[in-house]
């Protein structure tokens, strides 16, 4: 029987550990912060590297559909422009869908740029409304007068419908941040007493259907007369919002 005197605690390394117990056990030794900073290093430069190869994809499709002035074109002729290999390709893009739902996006990303410009230059809660329906109306309408983007979108606009069919959950979220805009500014507008809704959700829903349907509609009308234009479809909103 060992008694309390002849027991002993055991030895302790440098390291807080007992001398004869395994440095690992029991216990997750911490990475040093150099491994960190390198494989940290590591990753970005080659997410880097991808967003550089799979933009030369999307620019290279831009560029094509500025030439076609349409979506017409094949997955090869991209590759080519690109001077990128098939299998890089598909390293990014499941086919061409997926390739024009990138088109897109990128359309919806630089439009809300450019949207939030726009009500940003307005004060006043109902000006900064009518700023945001006018421009939406622009981008929805890129062969007006007033061309907005850096490329020719018409054609990314006009596949938007085929893509809605077949992609509506990847539509829906390319818009979201679009829809998320309009509302913020109904909030704002119905705080001030400018406008009264009940549900402004609803409503910027019902503003953006409206605008995206004038555009439509434009397309079906052969006499430019006959089209409807930004300030119109505002003004028709502006009735519905109870301003």
């Amino acid at each position: 029987m060992t008694t309390v005197a002849n027991q002993r605690e055991p030895a302790t390394t440098a390291s807080g550990t007992h001398a004869g117990t395994p440095a690992g056990d029991g216990a997750i030794p911490e990475e040093p912060a150099w491994r960190q900073r390198a494989v940290s290093r590591s990753l970005d430069a080659a997410r880097s590297r991808a967003e550089m190869r799979a933009q030369r994809f999307i620019d290279a499709a831009f560029e094509l559909i500025d030439e076609k002035g349409t979506t017409e074109f094949t997955i090869q002729e991209v590759i080519d422009r690109s001077e990128q290999s098939l299998r890089g390709f598909y390293q990014y893009f499941d086919g061409k869908d997926e390739l024009l739902l990138a088109l897109f996006e990128e359309t919806v990303r630089e439009a809300l740029e450019d949207i939030r410009k726009a009500v940003n230059a307005e004060k006043a809660p109902l000006a900064r409304v009518r700023a945001f329906v006018v421009r939406f109306h622009e981008w929805c309408e890129p062969s007006g007068a007033r061309r907005r983007g850096s490329h020719n979108r018409r054609p990314v606009s006009e596949f938007s419908l085929q893509l809605s069919a077949n992609h509506p959950d990847r539509v829906r979220s390319a818009m979201t941040p679009v829809s998320r805009l309009l509302i913020e500014l109904l909030d704002e507008a119905v705080a001030a007493g400018k406008i009264d809704v009940a549900d402004t959700k609803r409503t910027a829903a019902l503003v953006m259907q409206t605008t995206m349907q004038a555009w439509f509609g434009n397309r079906l009308n052969a006499a430019s007369r006959a089209r409807v234009t930004p300030e119109q479809t505002w003004e028709f909103c502006l009735h519905g919002l109870n301003g």
